[in-house]
């Protein structure tokens, strides 16, 4: 609606009835020696023009007509003109039960409090979209303003401070600040003349709706576990999704506005406001937060289920502290005890999906070799795992802080890998991230036998646990894991190629003397090169197949094999070339030189000899 238009609606001129009354600016207060017989005539008969004038059962035009729409300050003399009546009924009650006065008073105050109960569902049902949880959750931030609004003074303010009121405000937030300043104003009245029970009523009944319109939309529903049971994970995980997303929005603007509105309008009496928050909310945010409890009972077993239970655990566990706020009166505790069930059976029930992935490697049978010693496809999905779970850290400290740490026996036979003792961190979280990278190192360990070469053994052990680091230093598993515990298993990847390369290239070395630059016969070095050649070449056809992903430790094993052969096989072959005879001997004898060892080593681990029908050693320069 244009600005123009709402200042019409909500501050045009008083009608001729009104201005013929009594002043609003005259309200009483009680005297301490109590009000004279004029004085309490005159404040019925002022009472009885206004409230004459808008009761709907004489006045066609009242009927038809909302009082606070159509002057803003009469509707405030109106209020003023109730309060003062009360005051007077008060009064007279005390002196005389009996008086026509009292007894007129009390007509009055019926009709006026009829007239305030529709106002009051006026004012509720035309600013639906003005006053809902959305719209008022803006409000939490402008208590100043909202204070000022609702104790604004109508009848002292002039229209154009008005105007610069308006002007620092957004039209959409005015109308919902006059919406909820109009309804704190009848409430109070109301509840200060004995009708708070009608003015509770009305609004309980608007503004339910309006919750339960707001939990439908968002998908929230009773849901049985026998049902969640019976859902394909596809269909559970997109109810996750949308229960994620209802959450935020439940904690942001529709709990969160109801609570605000509610402690406003009924902002002086704190049992009322109680009331009426814990009828509005109390099913809507029970069904709310049981859906993670049933989801957490779901029988069915799978490890990648862990990751929307954490979500749902955050999901709660971050709006704890408005959860506390928003559902703080006792009346509405059992939406709190709801929230705490759930995180405790999302606790239990992600303590035992850890152990069903721990369970899961240790129970993985399958037999398969990975072509060149390369990345085992458990360790590919374990780290998956471990890393999505690292993304966790905070909420998995506290689900497993007091879950006490599992027996070591209870690890599985290993040979090849050795860990460190004593090598577990301190932290809960730590101990159980370690631990579950030392099973997949012991369940790869056995794996490792498979290979009928113990040098690719040692090769894949190192490959996956180079993997394992890698993956370590890319994600949060870095900050969960101790740099004692990274440095100690970095040293073990050297350890493991240091011996691959014993195995594969042992005989190669062994083939060469020990000192090659030592004297020797013609016929002695004929043989040496002879064996060398033999021993190379069946090493290199070897380890052609091998595979090392990742480049620096690739280039780490490349230099270090080149560093102890290339170097031990240039000083034999420069010493002893000449002893074997001339250029033609050389060709018949000699089979590599050494720039052949060099360029054959270079294209190791990357699988282009064999891929590309490369030459073989055989057929070198």
């Amino acid at each position: 609606m244009p600005r123009k238009g709402m200042r019409s609606l909500c501050f045009s001129p008083e009608t001729p009835l009104f201005q013929g009354s009594m002043s609003p600016s005259s309200s009483i207060t009680s005297p301490a020696s109590g009000f004279s017989e004029s004085m309490i005539e005159q404040i019925i008969d002022t009472a009885a023009i206004i409230v004459a004038k808008w009761d709907g059962e004489t006045s066609s035009y009242a009927k038809v007509t909302s009082m606070f729409y159509e002057s803003k300050r009469e509707a405030m003399h109106f209020i003023r003109s109730v309060n003062d009546l009360r005051k007077i009924m008060h009064f007279v009650s005390g002196q005389d039960s009996g008086s026509k006065n009292l007894i007129r008073a009390q007509s009055l105050m019926q009709i006026a409090m009829k007239r305030l109960q529709k106002e009051f569902y006026q004012i509720l049902s035309m600013n639906r979209a003005h006053l809902d949880p959305e719209s008022v959750s803006t409000r939490s931030s402008r208590t100043s303003t909202q204070s000022s609004l609702s104790d604004y003074d109508y009848d002292a303010s002039p229209d154009h401070e008005i105007g610069a009121a308006e002007e620092s405000i957004s039209e959409v937030e005015e109308v919902s600040f006059m919406a909820m300043s109009d309804l704190k104003s009848i409430a109070d009245c109301m509840i200060g003349s004995g009708y708070a029970k009608e003015c509770v009523q009305i609004y309980n009944m608007i503004r339910k709706s309006i919750i339960n319109e707001g939990i439908y939309k968002l998908g929230i529903e009773k849901v049985s576990s026998s049902k969640i049971n019976k859902m394909e994970w596809d269909v559970l995980n997109l109810k996750i999704k949308d229960w994620l997303e209802a959450m935020k929005i439940s904690m942001r603007t529709l709990f969160t506005g109801e609570r605000i509105l509610c402690d406003f309008i009924f902002s002086s009496s704190d049992s009322i406001r109680e009331s009426c928050f814990s009828e509005i909310t109390k099913a809507g945010a029970v069904l709310l937060f049981e859906f993670p409890e049933v989801v957490a009972k779901v029988k069915k077993s799978s490890p990648e289920r862990i990751f929307r239970l954490l979500g749902m655990y955050t999901a709660i566990s971050d709006n704890w502290p408005e959860i506390e706020t928003i559902f703080s009166f006792e009346s509405i505790s059992a939406v709190r005890s709801q929230a705490l069930n759930s995180i405790a059976r999302l606790n239990e029930s992600v303590r035992l999906l850890l152990l069903d992935f721990e369970s899961m490697i240790q129970k993985d049978s399958s037999k398969t070799i990975v072509p060149g010693g390369g990345i085992h496809p458990l360790t590919i999905y374990s780290m998956n795992y471990l890393t999505a779970l690292a993304d966790y850290g905070n909420i998995l400290t506290d689900i497993i802080s007091d879950w006490p740490p599992p027996a070591k026996s209870s690890l599985p036979e290993f040979s090849f890998y050795s860990p460190v003792s004593n090598e577990s961190p301190a932290a809960p979280i730590s101990d159980r991230i370690s631990r579950l990278i030392l099973i997949l190192l012991c369940k790869l360990d056995s794996k490792a036998k498979y290979y009928k070469d113990i040098a690719i053994s040692y090769l894949f052990l190192a490959n996956n646990l180079q993997y394992i680091i890698s993956r370590i230093h890319k994600s949060n598993l870095h900050s969960l894991l101790s740099k004692d515990w990274i440095t100690k298993h970095e040293v073990k990847v050297n350890r493991l190629a240091t011996s691959y390369e014993r195995f594969a290239w042992g005989n190669v070395l062994a083939s060469l003397p020990t000192n090659p630059t030592a004297p020797m016969k013609p016929a002695e070095a004929k043989e040496c090169f002879r064996k060398f050649s033999i021993s190379f070449e069946d090493a290199y056809w070897k380890q052609i197949s091998c595979v090392v992903p990742n480049s620096m430790l690739r280039d780490q094993i490349k230099v270090s094999i080149g560093r102890k052969l290339v170097a031990v096989y240039q000083n034999f072959f420069d010493s002893h070339k000449s002893t074997i005879g001339d250029q033609k001997s050389i060709t018949l004898f000699v089979r590599f030189y050494p720039e052949d060892v060099g360029n054959y080593l270079s294209d190791l681990f990357i699988r282009t000899l064999t891929s590309s029908g490369g030459s073989s050693p055989s057929s070198s320069s």
